[in-house]
């Protein structure tokens, strides 16, 4: 097999792409104190005892400079409880990625409301151009904005184009945390944003989620939404009480809570947050120096201003027909390397695309598909050295060269 830079092209990769690191020390600890107490649920306290899953609202809100914060049971829930309590109904029109992860628009159909798919640019971020058009075809007045796989679009501009047509924002976080645009923390230029702590995102707690947001009436919906029932005074992140006296009874039950087993394993994680974004950013850097120059491959740009969380990794080969995308996967497989291709006509593993989402409408989105025909996709779990991501992208740039050569 030939390659452009003497490499061993034997060489295989015997490490895991789903293998995270172990919870921390003081994450186990705290585990086990809930474990020995016996109060899992969030509102089985103690005189004087604040709940663990309160103070990680209370931190996360600190972290992100919210004024509220509200633990939940997953991400997907965050969405749906963030849609609710904004009070789509069913059949709005609720404009969203063409290009994101099946929760999103699942969020939006879950609740009866019609998802409208917005085009993506080969930068894997919202077309803003599309975005104006779309708003004005459909009347809608909600964007669900998916942060997808870290990429972070032009928030100024995209506020701009949503606060002058009078749309409101939910920004879906769940590949953001920690991220930024222009220095301001990913979820703050939104109405509301929902974040995930599921395994494969920035925190750890196996499902769960994070709804934060600086409106008081809406916070109080979400909380009402996720099973409060008249116990939201425990709340240190929340709203004030007075915003309930109307919503607590207005507002269905919809049982969504986080426990404090999550909430005390998550805790250590989101105070050493920072420190892990760190790391990631050197493994994309690896990466991407590595691969720089490959022939036939594409490196997708992030934009000046958005310093995103690299937990992920992407690359176009936007010349590559469908023979060529689904060897370039096979191959790389045999040599250890687990890869996705967001392209495929059938769903795999967590890729998948609009025209396959069945509950929502058939739309056109030819920009959309042409990105995503030449997309591949793959974690960075912080368990791989720099040596190990620098021995993964050797391993795809040797493949993507052989069968560029093939033709």
């Amino acid at each position: 097999m030939a390659n452009d830079k003497g490499d061993d092209v034997t060489e295989k990769f015997t490490g895991n792409f789903t293998q995270q690191e172990p919870i921390p020390e003081a994450g186990i600890e705290a585990a086990i104190a809930v474990m020995r107490h016996g109060r899992l649920h969030r509102y089985n306290v103690v005189d004087g005892e604040q709940s663990e899953t309160a103070l990680l609202e209370q931190e996360f809100a600190d972290y992100t400079g919210a004024k509220y914060c509200l633990a939940v049971a997953s991400g997907g829930y965050a969405l749906g409880a963030a849609l609710k309590a904004m009070q789509v109904q069913a059949g709005d029109a609720v404009l969203t990625n063409g290009f994101t992860l099946a929760p999103v628009p699942g969020a939006i159909a879950g609740i009866g409301a019609r998802p409208i798919f917005v085009e993506t640019t080969d930068q894997l971020i919202m077309d803003l151009d599309d975005l104006s058009a779309k708003i004005a075809s459909s009347g809608s007045k909600v964007l669900m904005l998916s942060h997808m796989r870290g990429h972070i679009v032009d928030m100024d501009r995209l506020m701009q184009i949503c606060d002058a047509a009078g749309v409101a924002v939910i920004e879906d976080c769940a590949h953001t945390m920690g991220a930024t645009w222009d220095g301001v923390q990913s979820g703050r230029h939104g109405r509301v944003a929902c974040y995930s702590t599921q395994t494969f995102k920035h925190v750890n707690s196996g499902e769960g989620g994070l709804l934060i947001t600086d409106d008081a009436d809406l916070m109080a919906r979400a909380t009402m939404l996720s099973g409060s029932y008249m116990l939201y005074e425990n709340h240190l992140a929340g709203a004030p009480v007075e915003t309930f006296e109307d919503i607590r009874l207005d507002t269905p039950n919809c049982s969504g809570r986080m426990d404090n087993l999550r909430a005390a394993i998550l805790r250590p994680q989101i105070a050493d947050l920072d420190a892990q974004i760190a790391a990631w950013a050197a493994r994309v850097d690896v990466m991407t120096e590595t691969l720089r120059d490959t022939t036939g491959l594409q490196l997708v740009q992030t934009l000046p201003k958005a310093v995103r969380v690299g937990s992920s990794y992407q690359f176009l080969l936007p010349d590559f027909n469908t023979s060529q995308m689904i060897d370039t996967v096979a191959r790389c497989g045999a040599r250890g390397v687990v890869l996705k291709w967001f392209g495929a006509d059938t769903p795999a593993g967590y890729t998948s695309r609009h025209d396959s989402w069945r509950y929502a409408d058939a739309q056109s989105m030819p920009a959309t598909d042409r990105v995503l025909a030449g997309l591949i996709d793959l974690r960075l779990p912080l368990t791989f050295s720099l040596d190990d991501c620098r021995l993964v992208a050797n391993i795809i740039r040797q493949e993507v060269n052989a069968i560029h050569q093939q033709g």
